[in-house]
């Protein structure tokens, strides 16, 4: 099966919470850890390949925590996956010419190789600052939840 992992997905959640914060404001692991529901310690670790990838900062001490790198208009979807996860290739033909022995006579090499093209389009073609807003737009449309007490029709 052909997924991103939970590491992808956990980076995606934390570098989004981020983006959704002011500019250079500060956000602790457990605040991260809480509003996204990723565990801290595994958070921790995504945390340092955020900072590693240049995509996220972090300042330690009493007043430390983690913040963007850069404005959440210029970190794409695809930049916070491939953070944690490496490069994204949908198959070993696409990692360079000669990867693949088969690559030059393989009637699927060129689907491949479009379909990655794609992929790299609609990933690339996101931004984290793009992602905050339709964010908000869907959580505008969650169902509130319905209060504990009894009406009195049910009573």
């Amino acid at each position: 099966m052909l997924q991103i992992t939970r590491d992808g997905e956990y980076a995606v959640r934390a570098v989004l919470f981020l983006a959704g914060r002011a500019e250079g404001a500060l956000s602790l692991i457990s605040e991260i850890s809480e509003a996204q529901e990723v565990p801290k310690s595994y958070l921790s670790k995504i945390m340092q390949h955020l900072v590693r990838a240049g995509l996220v900062k972090s300042r330690r001490g009493a007043r430390g925590g983690f913040y963007l790198a850069r404005k959440p208009e210029e970190i794409t979807l695809r930049e916070a996956i491939e953070a944690v996860e490496g490069p994204i290739f949908l198959n070993v033909c696409l990692i360079k010419k000669g990867e693949c022995h088969r690559d030059e006579f393989c009637p699927v090499h060129q689907v491949w190789k479009e379909a990655q093209k794609r992929l790299f389009e609609v990933l690339d073609g996101k931004t984290m600052a793009q992602l905050v807003i339709d964010g908000e737009s869907l959580l505008k449309k969650k169902p509130k939840k319905k209060s504990a007490r009894k009406s009195p029709a049910s009573v």
